[in-house]
């Protein structure tokens, strides 16, 4: 573990979203402190935002890392008056929103790592002249996008995530598994943005859950991003590589840049409510190339990832489903 949960609930099912903020915050901090650790030499800068309806966040880059070309880990505490938008995508009446999280994007430098991403956050919903939520849930998800896909890396990774998901509930990661396979996927060129991950949304305490249990499996899922990620780059960082390699790299970069623009729900919500257009662009990578009908040649490296990319792969048993 990288820090103790914080244990501030009364009674059995009731934390206040102080609390979860707070715990965030530390969440941003322990996180850049491991990847500062495992990249040996960039450092993270801090710029600190407030927003115009309410609230703000922290916004944390780190660039020429030694690993890292460009990574951000985000935190953000926003509340105000719901945008129309929101409430007809969400289907609800006149209300207060709040939503506080981390987000976090890497980009390495050398095309034998892959990109990653996680958020974890939290989400209420209040009547104007109610501070008590009518409604809350977590939601977030880590994935993995590798430029070149090892499948031994990416069973380490569905496995690190079955082992948090089992502890909460065992039909987490397979539920949870398909949903990122779901979401994280480009209609537009019918092809899976990585190996997939792990992504939920709305989980409040239908089915049986208590506010405290989808608490903890969001604590737990966020404290197993740097060990993962660690892990890949101790494994990959040296492995040697070339012009074409930086090339594919772009390329795979490009469909990144896609994805978030044009699917990528956290972006539009960001983007909607006011959010900070920095901190919500900072995913993108430095670089990213749009070839015309680029197309790999068939056996090499680049057709074999290209040909991964696709959903309902069973990266833990080697087999698809």
């Amino acid at each position: 573990m990288l820090f103790d949960k914080i244990d501030l609930y009364c009674g059995m099912n009731q934390i206040h979203r102080n609390e979860i903020a707070s715990w965030f915050q530390g969440l941003q901090n322990s996180i850049c402190q491991g990847l500062e650790k495992a990249d040996g030499q960039g450092q993270f800068e801090e710029d600190t935002w407030m927003r115009t309806g309410g609230g703000g966040g922290k916004t944390r880059t780190l660039t020429a890392g030694k690993v890292i070309e460009k990574g951000g880990v985000n935190f953000s505490e926003v509340y105000g008056e719901t945008p129309t938008k929101i409430l007809e995508a969400l289907k609800l009446d006149t209300s207060n929103f709040y939503a506080t999280g981390v987000s976090i994007v890497l980009h390495p430098k050398s095309p034998m790592l892959p990109i990653i991403h996680m958020n974890v956050r939290y989400f209420e919903m209040s009547k104007p002249d109610n501070q008590t939520p009518k409604s809350w849930w977590f939601g977030g998800g880590i994935d993995l996008t590798p430029h070149y896909i090892d499948k031994q890396d990416a069973r380490f990774f569905h496995q690190q995530l079955a082992q948090v998901c089992d502890k909460h509930h065992r039909s987490y990661y397979m539920e949870f598994k398909k949903w990122a396979d779901d979401y994280f996927y480009l209609k537009h060129r019918e092809e899976t943005r990585g190996v997939g991950g792990i992504f939920f949304d709305r989980l409040s305490d239908q089915d049986g859950f208590t506010k405290i249990q989808r608490w903890e499996f969001v604590q737990d899922v966020g404290q197993v991003f740097v060990p993962i990620y660690r892990h890949l780059m101790e494994k990959n960082r040296n492995l040697p590589y070339g012009e074409a390699e930086k090339q594919w790299q772009f390329a795979r970069r490009g469909r990144y840049v896609e994805f978030n623009l044009v699917w990528d729900k956290g972006t539009k919500f960001g983007l909607d409510t006011g959010g900070r257009t920095e901190s919500i662009l900072m995913s993108l990578p430095p670089q990213a190339n749009w070839s015309y009908n680029y197309k790999p040649a068939p056996g090499t490296d680049e057709y074999y990832t290209q040909e991964l990319l696709r959903k309902d792969i069973d990266w833990i048993n080697g087999a698809t489903t």
